[in-house]
């Protein structure tokens, strides 16, 4: 239950300073991060000129996120989350520091920066449960979908601007992008310890396999959360199209680098334009029959791009498919949220990004196997049609979830 709830909440985002205060924190640490993607891939690539090592940069980043995913849900409802969050990126601020100063004194081999990619991804999975933890605290219940969507821009204005910021600040050495990324992570810290947050922390419990689990059993025994989660994990697993984008605009489209870009940027920019637009209006009626035909139409949308050879065209179907991606993704982290008390949104969070992190890696992985088994079109409408079906599914497994009115009931 949001700490505001016992006042008649205010419509607007913009009576919740509070909000923006950590909005700002989260847009910062964002673009942060994204710039230190793209200079450590770099820099390694020009250490090492072997592909094999960037691939690692991402195993570094995957292995802390999912193994430790558990113990830092755990540990975001045992603690202050803020304080946890100020630590976390305490931590990882440190880290760039000495990407900073190793580059400065051309300290850096590949093993070292390896090293500091994976502190970052440890900090980074104990920081993500307590973070999305602490929205609901920050806007009542009903302006809750608005903040959501609002923190969904954020995020999607970092990942379509931060790598050009990266690659762009790289062009001044390794030691620009990293300094850059250290100042935005400071950026964060600074709003961070100006945040007001409220946050009751419970009796601690000790970190054992039933404490560790009791995500995975709360989730299990709650069809809307249970519902809403699996689907997101098979919509993510069968949606990998946009893995295949280079395929695509080379062997389909015809077009050339500039294409791709264009290509890539479709999807986060339709996200982008919706999260507003969902920042600004309510959901107030059917929004589980919403949530279903939106992954519907982000099924159409791969099939449309799968089936075009137009650039313009594929273009549109991109779009699409990001925003219809954003409602439903709105929609699900609500009901989330909501259906979640707070006590236990930090092991609910840590278990619904296993599945997020999971399915992304092995959507991308099971999208390249049947592209090499049915070709790149084949395999996008494989990804369309398993969507369609999936809705199909989950609409008569989850009766609770199509039937459902409003977000809070």
């Amino acid at each position: 239950m949001s700490t505001h709830s016992a006042v008649a909440p205010a419509s607007s985002l913009k009576a919740y300073p509070a909000f923006w205060r950590y909005w700002v924190t989260r847009l910062a640490s964002a673009f942060g991060f994204q710039v230190i993607s793209v200079a450590v891939g770099w820099q390694v690539y020009d250490l090492t000129g072997d592909p094999l090592t960037l691939g690692l940069i991402g195993l570094a980043q995957f292995i802390p996120s999912v193994l430790l995913a558990l113990p830092a849900g755990h540990v975001a409802d045992q603690f202050h989350r803020r304080n946890i969050v100020l630590v976390t990126q305490s931590c990882q601020w440190l880290a760039l520091v000495a990407l900073v100063g190793g580059s400065w004194f051309e300290l850096l081999d590949e093993q070292l920066i390896l090293l500091l990619v994976f502190i970052i991804g440890v900090f980074k999975a104990f920081e993500f449960p307590a973070l999305k933890s602490m929205l609901p605290a920050l806007v009542p219940d009903e302006v809750l979908p608005r903040a959501l969507a609002m923190d969904s821009s954020g995020i999607q204005m970092a990942s379509i601007a931060g790598p050009a910021l990266g690659g762009l600040l790289y062009i001044g050495g390794p030691v620009v992008a990293y300094g850059l990324a250290a100042g935005l992570y400071f950026i964060s810290l600074i709003g961070l310890f100006g945040l007001r947050y409220h946050h009751k922390v419970p009796k601690k419990q000790p970190m054992n396999l039933n404490n560790l689990f009791a995500g995975v059993r709360f989730i299990r025994a709650r069809p809307v959360i249970l519902g809403v989660i699996s689907l997101d994990l098979f919509a993510v697993l069968l949606g990998g199209a946009t893995a295949l984008l280079p395929i695509f605009a080379k062997d389909i489209l015809h077009t050339g680098p500039w294409g791709l870009g264009l290509l890539r940027a479709a999807p986060a920019v339709g996200a982008l334009l919706m999260s507003f637009w969902l920042a600004r209006h309510s959901l107030e009626r059917n929004v589980g029959k919403i949530m279903f035909a939106s992954v519907a139409g982000f099924g159409v949308a791969t099939l449309v791009f799968a089936l075009s050879t137009d650039l313009i065209l594929s273009l549109i179907a991109l779009f699409a498919l990001g925003a219809f991606d954003m409602v439903s993704m709105v929609i699900r982290g609500a009901l989330v949220q909501l259906e979640t008390p707070d006590e236990m949104r930090g092991r609910v969070t840590a278990v619904n990004s296993i599945f997020i992190n999971t399915s992304n890696q092995l959507g991308e992985f099971e999208s390249g196997m049947l592209a090499a088994a049915f070709g790149a079109v084949g395999s996008a409408v494989i990804g369309g049609v398993g969507t369609l079906v999936v809705v199909a599914a989950w609409m008569w497994m989850f009766p609770v979830i199509r039937q459902r009115q409003k977000l809070k009931e």
